[in-house]
């Protein structure tokens, strides 16, 4: 591996994990000390990462991890709610039982990471689960637009279940129910109400998370 590379893996890394908040200034002269390397290629890592809207740099402040813009952010789970909720009920009916083993797969490996407290793992999990139901969505075109906003959120803040990791546990239980409904033929409407009230919750609760830490902000700076 580059030591670009590496300096992009590490950073990247951080940042997803949380080790690097929101706001975070990437100091390029002791990371590039702590990989033992020159400032070159941690400088090259750094132009990647703004290109993949992870780091903001600017001439006075350097470089610093983006913040989330918590407007948009709630915004774009709630549509996601709305387009999920649409897309999984459009798919269901079309997924037999061979379709639902690795849902309930899924399950199994999301509840083993939760018990380990791996949240990029369950992160990742959770991306696996939905995508192997729009893989029977006949409306492509509303997959693209799901994806579309998956990356939106992406380059805001990789996974939520890293903020909020008590939230897994709830997604964990609605992933459940959602495969449920699935499995025994629910209509439609059911399930497109269930899938978007499963991303809402997500939603509100990102919204309260950060209203937290404004008030915790504001505490702080009254001290």
């Amino acid at each position: 591996m580059s030591k670009q590379e590496l300096a992009y893996q590490t950073i990247r890394q951080r940042i997803l994990e949380g080790v690097y908040g929101p706001g975070y200034r990437v100091v390029i002269d002791e990371l590039a000390r702590e990989l033992g390397c020159s400032a070159i290629p941690v400088r090259e890592a750094i132009r990647r990462l703004e290109a993949e809207g992870l780091i903001e740099y600017t001439r006075n402040a350097g470089a610093r991890v983006v913040t989330i813009d918590e407007r948009q952010y709630v915004d774009v789970l709630s549509t996601l709610a709305v387009l999920e909720g649409h897309a999984t009920a459009l798919a269901a009916p079309r997924m037999s039982p061979h379709d639902l083993a690795p849902l309930r797969a899924f399950e199994e490996e999301m509840q083993r990471a939760v018990e380990a407290g791996d949240m990029l793992r369950y992160s990742a999990l959770n991306r696996a689960y939905h995508e192997a139901i729009y893989a029977r969505c006949p409306n492509r075109y509303l997959v693209a637009q799901i994806q579309n906003a998956w990356a939106r959120l992406d380059s805001m803040r990789h996974s939520i279940f890293v903020l909020l990791p008590g939230r897994a546990r709830t997604s964990l239980e609605d992933h459940r129910r959602i495969t449920d409904l699935i499995e025994r033929r629910a209509p439609a409407e059911e399930i497109e109400q269930v899938v978007r009230e499963h991303k809402l919750a997500t939603a509100r609760a990102f919204q309260s998370w950060f209203e937290r830490g404004a008030e915790a902000r504001e505490q702080a700076l009254r001290r």
